[in-house]
């Protein structure tokens, strides 16, 4: 046999036993990203970064101030007797209370997208637990983001939430030290304090 029956013979006989090609697309709709875009949340179980600036201020202040000054006075004669008395009371109260509050809260902490809204809105929900020199500090944010506030490096301001609820809480030393003690609390409850 010659050289190219031998190929022929050959090729004739690998398309005899092998089946056909199959190709798999690697296109899948819906998930695939552009070349030029960064990765963003785009759905549910996607996770963006909270960018948490809040500041808040209040103060009030109250002063009272009362007096007053009542006198009795009498006297008895009878005969030889003759005394005089006089009774005098008086009270004066000056009262002042102040009240004056502010905090400020940054943080940065990753929330997940636990859900969609009707009009295309992400729900979204996060916790962020840390230990601080024997300070436990627990952060909790819930909200309503629009995917076109989600920046290029997948992160949202918390000015922008919507129905944002922002827990921040914490335990520890210095948290109880902010406390005032039982007898204040017993004066303050009872109105004398």
């Amino acid at each position: 046999m010659t050289r190219i029956g031998m190929t022929t013979l050959a090729g004739l006989a690998l398309c005899a036993v092998g089946g056909p090609a199959a190709a798999e697309d690697l296109y899948r709709g819906g998930s695939f990203p552009s070349i030029a875009s960064d990765i963003k949340a785009g759905g549910i179980g996607d996770a963006v970064t909270i960018v948490i600036f809040e500041n808040a201020s209040a103060s009030n202040r109250v002063t009272n101030r009362t007096s007053k000054q009542t006198q009795l006075q009498g006297g008895l004669s009878a005969g030889s007797i003759d005394e005089r008395g006089s009774l005098g009371f008086g009270g004066t109260f000056s009262g002042t209370g102040e009240v004056s509050r502010s905090e400020q809260l940054v943080a940065r902490m990753t929330a997940q997208v636990t859900g969609l809204a009707p009009n295309g809105d992400f729900l979204i929900e996060g916790q962020h637990n840390m230990l601080v020199n024997g300070e436990h500090r627990n952060i909790r944010i819930r909200g309503r983001i629009r995917p076109v506030d989600i920046t290029a490096d997948n992160s949202v301001a918390s000015s922008r939430i919507a129905d944002a609820q922002i827990d921040f809480d914490g335990k520890g030393f210095v948290s109880r030290s902010a406390k005032p003690g039982l007898i204040n609390r017993i004066f303050s409850f009872l109105g004398i304090g």
